[in-house]
């Protein structure tokens, strides 16, 4: 086995849960169906929000010992060409607001420098949520557009509730879809398709064109909640990928401890699935992804109020292994281009533990793990992301914050060649600075 310099943390540690959403800061649950897919009752029929994400990252950018160059996981994405930078990483303008009671609309606009609006290898602002929501039918209201579908809970919270700059790995490799150009007649390598980085059409923010039918229903202190989504594989950028619907669905209990709006004190329990059949190079393939995760809530912005979360999840099928170097002149073109791997028989799975604690009104410091194991069905390709992170932050508001981590980061290869071990054994530890900006 191959891996990087010896951590500075040993075991398992638990970072934190920060339930919140800023687009709906009058809302009456800590529930993402109901914070981001209706507006709040009392919502004007035109409102205006949004939020900036300045943001710094700082790792060494250490080459790799066998070909000396600094491969992608030691530089900052989208376009990973520095290893050390500052930058906008969002920075987004939301419109929502009732047309009637029963009538709900939200729409966005994503301008910051992320893997959303970085598209054919240059920078493209885009439409990142666009939909309405008709009330009208007692246990199943109707959401239709641009759709944050069912899924993880961490896939479908808002970046305001975010503990980290850096996301976990096996949710964003998992479940944070890049999109790429299905008319793009690729070079196969002996175990799937290589694709240049001029073929990628962005990722999909977690995104769905689609309709979807949710609500929730309140028992004393018990809440059930569901949503079911019918949908396309693709995007505004990319368009329609697949001749075949996606499909997805979450179900949800939370025991609310008290209070009320985003930041509410409770416990949550979620199961969720989705498939998609996209098609590539006139082919159609299945993508399966599936989960269960557990959160834990109590005194958010309170002396001791602590934090909790745990996610695990599973993939196969469709599965992409981003490209390990930027220069096209290598000699092995698998080294510079993302390598997918569609067939049924490929899998990957991991999990992510979360824990954290108030230490003041305004101090949190955070711990979190995540562990990511991609397609261990191919020995070759075997990859195993481990990453620990220590994180504090700084709460001037429930809308405004400073957030700092440390990620230790660690690259197994369970069977190596010279060139993934030079790779592995390269791999950078990574600081990042972020401010959260609402308004």
């Amino acid at each position: 086995m191959t891996r990087t310099k010896p951590l500075l943390l040993s075991g398992v540690v638990s970072a934190a849960l920060a339930a919140g959403f800023l687009y709906a800061p009058g809302a009456e649950a800590a529930n993402w169906f109901e914070l981001q897919g209706i507006s709040p009752a009392k919502a004007p029929l035109f409102g205006v929000s949004g939020f900036i994400e300045p943001t710094v990252w700082a790792q060494p950018g250490t080459e790799d010992g066998l070909l000396h160059e600094v491969p992608h996981i030691n530089q900052i994405g989208p376009d990973f060409s520095q290893n050390t930078t500052a930058g906008i990483l969002r920075a987004r303008i939301m419109f929502r607001g009732n047309l009637n009671p029963n009538i709900s609309y939200f729409v966005a606009g994503e301008f910051g420098n992320n893997g959303f609006t970085h598209v054919r290898g240059g920078y493209q602002p885009g439409l990142i949520d666009g939909h309405v929501t008709f009330s009208y039918i007692p246990g199943a209201r109707v959401e239709v557009g641009l759709i944050r579908a069912p899924s993880s809970e961490g896939a479908m919270q808002g970046f305001m509730s975010y503990n980290y700059v850096i996301s976990a790995t096996v949710i964003n490799q998992l479940m944070n879809q890049p999109m790429l150009n299905s008319a793009y007649v690729s070079k196969d390598s002996p175990a799937g398709y290589l694709i240049p980085g001029t073929e990628k059409l962005g990722v999909n923010g977690y995104r769905y064109p689609g309709a979807m039918v949710f609500d929730w229903f309140r028992n004393g202190a018990w809440e059930f909640t569901y949503g079911a989504m019918v949908g396309m594989y693709g995007t505004v950028a990319a368009g329609n990928q697949s001749n075949e619907p996606m499909e997805a669905v979450r179900l949800q209990e939370a025991y609310i401890l008290g209070g009320k709006g985003p930041f509410r004190s409770d416990i949550q329990g979620g199961i969720w699935y989705q498939h998609a059949v996209p098609r590539f190079d006139g082919v159609n393939y299945d993508m399966n992804r599936y989960g269960a995760d557990l959160q834990y809530l109590q005194g958010y912005m309170h002396p001791w109020g602590r934090q909790f979360r745990f996610e695990y999840m599973r993939g196969n099928g469709w599965i992409d292994a981003p490209a390990a170097f930027n220069k096209a002149d290598l000699k092995q073109a698998a080294l510079y281009q993302t390598q997918l791997y569609p067939g049924i028989g490929n899998k990957a799975w991991g999990y992510m533990v979360e824990g954290g604690l108030f230490l003041t009104k305004h101090i949190e410091v955070n711990l979190r793990y995540d562990y990511y194991n991609r397609l261990p069905n191919d020995p070759a390709q075997n990859r195993i992301f481990k990453t620990y992170a220590v994180g504090l932050q700084y709460h001037f508001t429930p809308l405004t914050k400073l957030m700092a981590g440390y990620y230790f980061r660690t690259l197994d290869v369970p069977h190596p060649n010279a060139t993934s071990e030079s790779v592995a054994n390269s791999v950078d530890n990574v600081f990042a600075l972020q401010a959260m900006i609402a308004f």
